[in-house]
């Protein structure tokens, strides 16, 4: 498909860019899977946006409850089956020639792409449908240290290329931002940084919950849980990268009868995780499965651990802060911008279920500590991280010519219209991509 016409004055998209009191600008959410932490920015940065200026269509491989919410929210939800997560040659280039026609069919001005599958097909198909603008969210990265040096030298020159095509990097956290400008992805005057959110009322019911005794000991009800008793609880996709088995290792070295692990999130490792918890001597594990209501469980965990081998900038770990439980995380990708040592929480290096153990066990021990670390975590935070942020990010990313974008606290100043590539360049570029 080729590239709509440039308008008269020769900027690339004018013949269609939406003027002031016409039409929405039209935009495409892309991302694999409509779940998880990415999906649920994904879905809330789609709600934030005012529908007189945006008219968004969230486009996944598969969705499920957050898809749901988004058709109740009167978002338009499509779900593409080509789109997924696994490599696949034929379907990806299938799932690419899809999206270029849709893109083109229904003349969308921005496209935006969310994590690394859906970030190679879908913004392919944006160069080769000629949409004037794309944009990347980087909720993380492909690649990281635990990957052969031959797989990660590969992500990263796949990654190289399709950034030449992208107007605007997203990146979830400075931590992120630092590793895409350092890998040279993307050009630095395009790359940007952005939080995650949680808002609305839940957020303020749940505002430092663990510590109130009635919320404690619902939660654990709610869990299964007895009222007395230590608990140690993760939230999170059972999946390669989250890491449970090193959370299993984590809590068997804790040597701790007395303390229960929880896990609550499901996962393509679910089956093996639960053989596996099954199999431990002396050692308490509950896996709570998929749960809609995490604000309103985190009261029940008296440490929340996140033994992750990379991430990006974690909702799960602003949600516990928000509620008052103290952190012991890895220290990879964006997490330091949430948990600094010994001032919000405990770092320790990824894979290393010793270290987690001994992390755990400090604050199990130190109810002084957790509860500072809690206490200083919960202030740091402040109003961070709401949707109305989010929101100005989301409208700075897809108008960058919107007069005053520039000067939105807490967002580096986005580049031009003029500043991003042309059409045929785009296209070119994302054909050298494939």
């Amino acid at each position: 498909m080729t590239a709509r016409a440039a308008g008269a004055g020769g900027e690339p998209g004018a013949a269609h860019r939406p003027g002031p009191g016409s039409r929405p600008l039209r935009v495409a959410v892309v991302i694999t899977r409509l779940e998880g932490g990415a999906g649920v920015m994904a879905l809330r940065g789609a709600q934030a946006m005012d529908p007189a200026r945006f008219q968004q269509t969230l486009i996944a491989g598969s969705g499920g409850q957050l898809a749901d919410e988004a058709r109740q929210a009167g978002l338009e939800v499509l779900i593409e089956p080509h789109l997924h997560a696994e490599i696949a040659p034929l379907g990806d280039l299938l799932g690419r020639n899809r999206l270029a026609a849709l893109f083109g069919d229904r003349q969308f001005d921005v496209v935006h792409t969310n994590c690394a599958k859906a970030g190679a097909v879908g913004r392919m198909a944006a160069g080769r449908a000629g949409v004037a603008r794309i944009v990347h969210t980087f909720h993380g990265l492909p690649f990281h240290q635990f990957q052969s040096r031959a797989r990660r030298a590969a992500y990263v020159t796949i990654e190289r290329r399709l950034g030449r095509s992208t107007d605007l990097a997203l990146c979830v956290g400075s931590g992120v931002a630092a590793e895409v400008v350092r890998q040279r992805l993307v050009e630095p005057g395009r790359v940007g940084v952005v939080g995650v959110c949680v808002d609305g009322p839940a957020r303020d019911v749940a505002y430092m919950s663990a510590l109130v005794p009635e919320q404690r000991r619902r939660a654990r009800a709610a869990l299964g849980l007895p009222a007395e008793g230590r608990v140690v609880g993760v939230v999170g996709r059972l999946t390669y990268q989250k890491a449970p088995e090193d959370f299993l290792a984590a809590m068997t070295e804790l040597g701790r009868p007395d303390v229960t692990g929880v896990w609550v999130g499901g996962g393509e490792l679910a089956d093996r995780i639960e053989r596996r918890a099954s199999a431990l001597r002396d050692v308490r594990i509950v896996l709570a499965g998929e749960r809609q209501d995490v604000l309103s469980l985190l009261p029940a965990f008296d440490v929340f651990a996140l033994p992750s081998l990379y991430e990006g900038l974690p909702t799960v770990i602003v949600e516990a802060m928000i509620a008052g439980v103290p952190v012991v995380a890895t220290a990879v990708n964006s997490v330091p911008d949430l948990v600094l040592p010994g001032e919000t929480g405990l770092l320790v290096p990824p894979h290393r279920p010793g270290m987690l153990a001994s992390a755990i066990g400090r604050l199990l021990d130190s109810p002084a500590l957790a509860g500072r670390l809690a206490e200083n975590a919960g202030a740091r935070l402040g109003n961070q991280y709401r949707e109305k942020a989010l929101a100005a990010a989301l409208a700075a990313a897809y108008e960058p010519e919107r007069p005053g974008h520039a000067e939105q606290p807490g967002h580096a100043e986005q580049p031009g219209h003029a500043e991003r590539p042309g059409h045929a360049e785009q296209q070119g570029r994302a054909e050298q991509a494939e």
